[in-house]
């Protein structure tokens, strides 16, 4: 069901009216979002966020002190003047890092890529080297300056001076001393160095040249593959040579040390044999001269005996061994009387029957 007007002018005034508040309401509407729309179009314009691996270095167009700054701006909101009066030139400060490689699949994630380095030896063949050479931007000012903004710092630095440099120091080796790893890292330093020496200056330190890979045309590997087998053929034989050497001066070593042994051994039992015989006879010199002692003191002893037997009162001492006879007798029946006659109970007469005379 619809709402029709039966006076037209009537609908011609309602219809004028509500075209009237919408234009109104719009107005109104844009000058409300005037002021956060300004507000948004000077942040975007006025203000540069750096980020924490940036740099960022500002040129001046339009006022005082035109051109670059010297000023670096660290991480951080940065006010500029907008309208292109002020541009802040942003610059990476981690490390950055530039393949040169035929297999981009084994580079770095976010490098340079560029073809492998095709370097001519000392003695005239071609090698294609794998290089990554990880570098960074120490002076941004010295990089807008002497190279220019944005990435020419690779385009118009790094780049186009990389290959010529590891051209003049590998290529100072001959074929075979790129498989020498000494050498090969020694020649990769000399061209860290040269490229350093050129691009110090602009702001721009080379931390190292790393040689990934290394590979010649099919028909020189090959060659080389097979001299590098009879070189190792001819090394293992003379190592086997000279360890037949050593093994036999080993072998040697072990038979006179086994000699040794045994001469030491037979001297050990020679000197153990001698030291038994020299206590054996120890022990009967001793033993001979303890016997010796001996029997001089029974010697003595006797001596001293007779000579005690004859001195005054020997004869007592006589006699009193002789009564020791008795001490053996139980019973002895003797005469009592007479000449002859014994009585126990007379001393005198006891010691006169045994030749003792009591008076001396």
């Amino acid at each position: 069901m619809s709402f029709q007007w039966k006076d037209p002018k009537s609908s011609e005034i309602f219809h004028r009216a509500s075209n009237f508040n919408f234009s109104r309401l719009r107005a109104n509407i844009f000058f409300a979002l005037l002021p956060f729309l300004i507000f948004f179009f000077l942040a975007g314009n006025c203000w540069v966020y750096i980020r924490p691996n940036e740099f960022g270095i500002k040129q001046v167009n339009i006022g005082f002190k035109k051109g670059i700054q010297q000023n670096i701006y660290q991480a951080g909101l940065h006010f500029i003047l907008p309208f292109g009066f002020e541009v802040v030139h942003r610059f990476p400060r981690n490390i950055q890092v530039f393949e040169l490689t035929n297999s981009p699949a084994t580079a770095a994630r976010g490098s340079r890529l560029e073809r492998a380095a095709h370097i001519q030896t000392s003695d005239g063949f071609f090698v294609d080297v794998d290089v990554s050479i990880p570098y960074h931007i120490v002076d941004p000012y010295k990089v807008i300056t002497t190279i220019g903004p944005g990435k020419l710092y690779e385009d118009n630095g790094v780049i186009p001076r990389a290959e010529a440099k590891l051209k003049e120091a590998l290529g100072e080796m001959t074929t075979e001393e790129f498989y020498n790893s000494f050498i090969r890292v020694e020649k990769a330093n000399k061209a860290r160095d040269l490229l350093n020496k050129e691009l110090s200056p602009k702001g721009i330190e080379v931390v190292n040249v790393l040689v990934r890979y290394f590979r010649y045309s099919e028909e020189i590997q090959k060659n080389i593959e097979e001299k590098k087998l009879k070189d190792q053929l001819v090394f293992t034989n003379q190592s086997k040579a000279k360890a037949s050497g050593e093994e036999a001066l080993v072998r040697k070593v072990l038979e006179e040390g086994e000699a040794r042994i045994r001469v030491r051994l037979e001297e050990g039992k020679a000197y153990v044999v001698k030291r038994i015989a020299e206590k054996d006879l120890y022990i009967r010199s001793k033993r001979a001269e303890a016997d010796l002692l001996v029997k001089l003191a029974e010697a003595k002893k006797t001596e001293l005996i007779n000579n005690a037997y004859q001195r005054q009162g020997s004869e007592k001492l006589v006699g009193l061994k002789m009564a020791e006879v008795y001490k053996g007798l139980d019973m002895i029946i003797l005469p009592s009387g007479g000449v002859h006659g014994i009585n126990p109970l007379d001393l005198e007469s006891s010691l006169k029957l045994f030749g003792v005379n009591p008076e001396e």
